[in-house]
């Protein structure tokens, strides 16, 4: 069975000093910078992950543990962990912030997404946590 696992992650940053933007100005359509852009698909699986989050790429690159410094099983389990809590919050938007938590993450354990994805996923929520703080699993995150 061939499974599809697309994951979109947009954050718009809102702040109160911005609340009096006229509707013209926050409806003008921005260009992102390719470098706030993560992609990865893989055909084989017929997934794809896409995150586009300003700051991210840089801080990947820059800020995160390199690749091989944790087992794709612990990205894994922690991924699980942080997606059951993402999705909880997406359903519940009078408690968690939609602008924050807009979609719902297809993540299913019993699917090998391979190192990469999990690397990038996992990264991406440890870099949300700390960001925004905000907090997905009893843990603090860390770097």
């Amino acid at each position: 069975m061939k499974t599809f696992f697309k994951l979109i992650i947009v954050i718009l940053f809102t702040t109160s000093c911005n609340s009096s933007q006229s509707v013209a100005e926050t409806n003008q359509e921005t260009e992102i910078p390719e470098d706030d852009i993560v992609r990865f698909t893989s055909d084989a699986l017929e997934y794809e992950i896409i995150i586009i989050e300003p700051g991210f790429n840089s801080w990947l690159y820059s800020m995160a543990r390199p690749e091989g410094y944790y087992s794709q099983p612990y990205m894994e389990a922690k991924n699980r962990i942080y997606v059951q809590e993402w999705n909880a919050r997406v359903i519940q938007p009078i408690k968690y912030d939609p602008d924050m938590y807009q979609l719902q993450i297809d993540y299913r354990p019993d699917i090998n997404y391979g190192y990469d994805l999990n690397y990038k996923l996992y990264n991406y929520f440890i870099y949300f946590q700390i960001t925004f703080k905000q907090k997905l699993s009893s843990t603090v995150p860390r770097i």
